[in-house]
């Protein structure tokens, strides 16, 4: 079983924004009032995560403008312009069936009714309707649309099960 991350990539410091140390931030999230809802954020460097308790956030124009205790000129905000912004996992409720994309990754990908291991999930985009899965086979990369036609099961612990179309895996 693959050991799931405790904190969660769910930004980028893009900017400041006024002169009293407001960040704004490039959301990772299903949408940016997701992460304008955390308590708390978190910055990485070379000793670990540290933890900064959002003064305040809000939307504005698909990005998050945040306060962040201790950031409080613009000389600090500044000083971490283009740093990844971090969620503690529990932090973030999921619906039912939902899965963090950090999840997916890595996890093989598996016929539904034959148990042929296709490959594994590499990378997970989103172009609008669905999440589409990247995954490596032996001969190269496919994509692979994540919705319930093809996805039957997803169980992180095994894999993802499908059911694709013919010739989807065929080199």
């Amino acid at each position: 079983m693959k050991k799931k991350a405790e904190y969660l990539e769910c930004g980028k410091i893009i900017n400041t924004h006024g002169t009293d140390g407001t960040l704004k931030l490039e959301s990772w999230c299903d949408t940016p009032q997701v992460l304008a809802g955390l308590s708390r954020l978190f910055l990485r460097d070379r000793n670990g995560y540290t933890e900064f308790r959002v003064v305040k956030a809000s939307v504005f124009k698909n990005f998050v403008l945040a306060k962040l205790a201790g950031i409080s000129d613009l000389d600090t905000a500044q000083s971490h312009k283009n740093r990844i912004v971090y969620a503690a996992r529990g932090d973030i409720a999921l619906e039912e069936g939902a899965h963090f994309i950090v999840d997916l990754i890595g996890l093989p990908v598996i016929d539904a009714d034959t148990r042929r291991v296709y490959g594994e999930i590499v990378d997970v985009i989103n172009r609008g309707a669905s999440d589409i899965y990247v995954i490596k086979t032996d001969v190269g990369e496919t994509m692979m649309p994540a919705v319930a036609e093809f996805v039957v099961e997803i169980d992180l612990d095994r894999g993802v099960f499908v059911r694709p179309i013919e010739g989807m895996f065929e080199s």
